[in-house]
């Protein structure tokens, strides 16, 4: 295997995670191949970080590797996480190597965290084998990653918003195209936006590929929904072009919850369907589940002057505060500018 001799022998690289306000689901091929899909979407201050160190010939370990379990493993193939076993095929480099994560929240939270994982290793790995690249191509090879090599029934949005960050319009064409189109929210909309938010832990965590296998089956049926849920994502970049009104952006989150529930019957359960009616009774403008559904956290947008009470609703749900993250994928160390 050939060597690296131009990068660095230890880096440190995080992606952000992502709330999807609007679209979700549109980005799935089952759908966007016929008709083009759209996500409006946002990076948030919380992150996936992947140390890659190379190892001195004095270990005798070829891929020591520490996530939520510990592997020590003596080639790629018997790797028993499949992200990192997948890029490693993709990007491979030589051993001895060290590979360790560790994320903000958990892992199935809805708030794409496999994809964010797939995108901090593949900067990590880039950096180590001397090359630099673009957003663009590491949102491009996550997706390869994940749905190419590994065949998750999973759409694109969540490896293009770990790359970029911020604020984000996302087209997906049918030929495989997507575009990237940052909004022009001010910051204090922004600052408004997130000072309305509130996110609660289900503590339900579910496997998005189950859930979005059942909504990929049901495309054919489910055709004039996903049409309404794209043109949300598109109501919602038309509303960062003038002035910014939270009432009417919550609004059509709650429209675009009451849509996707009738996309699969995995998408919500009996339980969470109270805790979301009781937050909205508290005086939520609009809600929904983050991600592909089924578990994970749950979103409100509300007046700042009702969080209390619809704290006071959900009182064994634990609350995760977030803030906006302008930026995409960072490698910290060493630094890369």
């Amino acid at each position: 295997m050939a060597e690296f001799p131009g990068g660095p022998s230890y880096i440190v690289a995080a992606a952000p995670f992502r709330i999807s306000f609007a679209g979700g689901g549109t980005d799935l091929p089952a759908f966007y191949e016929r008709e083009g899909g759209a996500v409006f979407s946002c990076a948030i201050d919380k992150h996936v970080y992947v140390t890659v160190k190379r190892l001195s010939p004095f270990f005798d370990d070829k891929y020591r590797l520490n996530y939520s379990q510990t592997e020590i493993v003596n080639s790629v193939e018997a790797i028993e996480n499949s992200i990192i076993r997948a890029c490693l095929t993709l990007l491979p480099v030589p051993p001895p190597l060290y590979i360790g994560v560790i994320a903000d929240v958990p892992t199935s939270s809805g708030l794409g965290a496999s994809s964010s994982f797939a995108v901090s290793l593949l900067a990590a790995l880039h950096v180590l084998r001397g090359e630099r690249v673009s957003p663009a191509q590491l949102a491009a090879e996550a997706v390869k990653v994940e749905i190419e090599l590994l065949h998750r029934p999973i759409g694109k949005q969540d490896q293009y918003i770990a790359a970029w960050g911020g604020l984000n319009y996302m087209s997906f064409e049918a030929d495989g195209r997507v575009n990237v189109e940052a909004q022009p929210l001010s910051s204090s909309a922004i600052s408004q936006l997130f000072d309305s938010t509130l996110m609660f832990w289900t503590g339900i965590t579910r496997d998005a590929g189950t859930v979005l296998r059942s909504q990929n089956e049901n495309t054919e049926n489910n055709l004039e929904l996903l049409r309404r849920m794209k043109g949300q994502a598109q109501q919602l970049r038309e509303m960062t072009m003038k002035k910014f009104d939270i009432g009417a952006f919550g609004n059509v989150l709650k429209e675009g919850w009451d849509l996707k529930r009738k996309l699969s019957d995995a998408i919500s359960t009996d339980e969470i369907d109270r805790w979301y009616h009781a937050g909205m009774k508290a005086g939520a403008y609009g809600g929904k589940l983050c991600g592909a559904g089924g578990g994970g956290f749950l979103l409100f947008v509300a007046p700042p002057e009702r969080h209390a009470a619809i704290r006071r609703e959900l009182p064994h749900l634990r609350e995760l505060r977030v803030q906006y993250e302008p930026l995409g994928i960072r490698v910290i160390l060493p630094s890369w500018t």
